[in-house]
């Protein structure tokens, strides 16, 4: 199939592109508003670069090269330092799916490939609790209170079923149904680009929820609330308000402050690997959809053979 040239602006295709991640790619409304925004910066850059008329097939090796070293110097609003290696790959990776946008559109331009990441092994570390540490964040919880039964039953879902945040506070009273004798729950959920999966409640997890439910005489539909909501407004649980809470016992529990509802996600996806569980099982469990995804996980596992390795099988007791 020919490719074309085309007469419109880089700057005039953010609509369509929106619309195409949407229609054709199926990204989540969070995806879709996320990179927007990631998006924009490139065009204010292109526009504050007199740039603001170049056309797809008139972008050039050079221009990516111009716009890296620009994000490279930007910084944080908030810690106003320069912007980290991953939150500057939010912005590359925005841009090679602009770029192939315009391939499947047949529209000339640059290949997605000419955009290389920027590369930070600090940043691709995977962090995880021991199960040690987890038991200390467990127990730092006061569970003779609502609020507290709450919170256990939320971190026990986390490393029980290794959900994102995202997924855990979407879910509805309606969707846990307890029935006599059971020990483990299976529940259907659609998870991130849409894709659905089945998640695992365990025992333990699930009898946090019994206690937990037991306690709640409202009618409001959120599985996890919280009890200071104000008039007329939701009461479900908000990701960060789940964060805040985890960071609270992270500190009582004396555990790593890098502790977070993702950590547990990983936590989760270790203790498994760790078990001997097959890293294309692990993916389903997470809801990857490439298993490269998941492979950051068997560096860590990878670490932890060669630890066991050099600790029992040294060959020491060996006579040369």
């Amino acid at each position: 199939m020919s490719m074309n040239r085309s007469d419109k602006s880089v700057v005039s295709y953010l609509s369509d592109f929106l619309d195409w991640i949407d229609v054709e790619k199926g990204l989540s409304s969070k995806t879709q508003e996320n990179y927007g925004r990631f998006l924009k910066r490139f065009l204010d850059w292109l526009k504050k670069s007199r740039l603001e008329n170049i056309k797809p097939h008139e972008l050039t090796s050079d221009h990516l090269w111009q716009y890296r070293v620009f994000l490279a110097r930007q910084l944080s609003p908030k810690t106003r330092s320069p912007l980290k290696k991953t939150t500057q790959n939010y912005y590359l990776i925005a841009l090679r799916a602009l770029l192939n946008y315009f391939a499947e559109r047949d529209i000339v331009s640059l290949p997605s490939e000419k955009i290389k990441l920027a590369k930070d092994k600090g940043e691709r570390q995977v962090r995880f609790l021991t199960l040690e540490q987890l038991g200390k964040l467990f127990s730092a919880i006061d569970t003779d209170k609502p609020p507290g039964l709450r919170d256990r039953a939320i971190l026990e879902s986390f490393f029980s079923t290794g959900m994102r945040i995202a997924e855990l506070v979407s879910l509805d009273r309606e969707q846990i149904k307890f029935s006599s004798g059971t020990q483990e729950l299976e529940l259907g959920i659609i998870g991130k680009g849409n894709r659905p999966r089945t998640v695992y409640f365990s025992g333990r997890a699930l009898s946090c929820l019994r206690k937990y439910l037991a306690t709640r005489n409202d009618k409001e539909k959120a599985l996890f609330i919280h009890y200071r909501s104000k008039k007329n407004a939701s009461s479900r649980l908000t990701p960060r308000a789940i964060e805040k809470m985890m960071k609270k016992y992270a500190i009582t529990s004396g555990i790593p402050l890098f502790s977070t509802p993702h950590v547990l996600r990983h936590t989760f996806a270790t203790d498994l690997l760790s078990k001997g569980v097959d890293l294309r099982i692990i993916q389903e469990f997470l809801g990857h959809k490439s298993i490269t995804a998941t492979q950051i996980y068997a560096h860590v596992t990878s670490k932890k053979l060669r630890e066991v390795h050099e600790k029992f099988h040294g060959g020491n007791e060996l006579k040369s």
